[in-house]
């Protein structure tokens, strides 16, 4: 019987001005992967990140789009491997959990393994963005049913066929959120995993705006809930114009019903226009979920189209 090769495996690094941390960021996934390629995707840094990054034996390239999912875009297009272990560059991931998330992933067949960040240091996750990632995590899991503990973690191994299937259209720090979006979608097998979540190197500063980033996340997931789930978001819409028709209308139908007249002509035509809308709206759902659902099916078939973690078959 041949022997199956063993998994090629790339660490993939986003970097913009993480000169104080790179290199120790290399090192350590180095030390945890002996045998993967470690690639560091530079984001137009201002500082010595290059220099570090390939000084500490990091395959080094560059991506001229500003915003951390221009980033993830290129890097997915780019690197070919079986699995992929995506981190920050900035020393704050545990590398150490790598090899654990990376056999789960071929054990179990998974196509995606969260790294969910547990902290016992103040510094390293602020109060704010914590208070942010819960709220978000709760709207995730109401409109699409499920979701993760730490939907904003940069901490993620991913099989191939998880990359070569998955469209980026993020530009910025709402890349996490598209792409567990994405896994809740095609209900593909993920897991979780707690790691450790430490504090940024001295000279290592947050890209991450708590309230900018914030909104921008928030604006994907009301984007997302668009597009995957029309029926809900313009039934909703048409509901409401329906129910505000509905309102108007009532103080008229006692007035006809008494009198025989309709006095209030402007309000008679402002329920009807709203009543008409509020159809509008529906039937517009309807047919996009039509169109949803075709598009999820050449998606999910894209997707089956390679072979799952373990499978030796290509």
């Amino acid at each position: 019987m041949a022997e199956v090769p063993a998994p090629r495996i790339a660490v993939l690094l986003p970097c913009y001005n993480e000169g104080a941390a790179i290199a120790g960021t290399v090192a350590a996934f180095r030390a945890a992967l002996p045998d993967a390629a470690v690639y560091v995707f530079d984001n137009n840094s201002r500082d010595d990140t290059v220099d570090r990054a390939r000084a500490a034996g990091a395959i080094v390239r560059t991506e001229r789009m500003q915003g951390k999912g221009h980033v993830v875009r290129r890097m997915f297009a780019d690197v070919d491997a079986d699995i992929y272990v995506l981190a920050d560059g900035d020393a704050t991931y545990d590398a150490s959990a790598a090899p654990e998330m990376i056999r789960l992933l071929l054990a179990e067949s998974l196509d995606m393994v969260v790294g969910a960040r547990q902290s016992e240091v103040d510094a390293a996750y602020r109060r704010g963005h914590r208070l942010g990632n819960r709220v978000l995590t709760g709207i995730l899991a109401r409109l699409f049913g499920r979701s993760f503990s730490d939907i904003l973690s940069g901490y993620r191994v991913f099989s191939r066929r998880f990359v070569k299937s998955f469209p980026v259209l993020s530009a910025g720090f709402e890349i996490e959120t598209e792409i567990s979006v994405h896994a809740l979608e095609l209900r593909m097998p993920v897991a979780e995993v707690v790691t450790a979540y430490g504090a940024r190197p001295e000279g290592s500063a947050s890209k991450l705006s708590t309230y900018s980033d914030g909104f921008r996340i928030l604006s994907t997931i009301a984007t997302l809930f668009r597009l995957e789930r029309p029926v809900l978001f313009f039934g909703a819409i048409g509901a409401l114009l329906g129910l505000v028709s509905i309102l108007l209308a009532v103080p008229l139908v006692v007035t006809y019903a008494k009198t025989g007249l309709v006095p209030r002509l402007p309000t008679a035509l402002l329920s009807t226009g709203l009543m008409i809308l509020a159809f509008l709206n529906g039937f517009c759902g309807l047919i996009l979920d039509t169109v949803v659902r075709g598009r999820r099916e050449v998606r999910r078939l894209a997707y089956l189209g390679l072979p799952a973690p373990g499978n030796p078959a290509r």
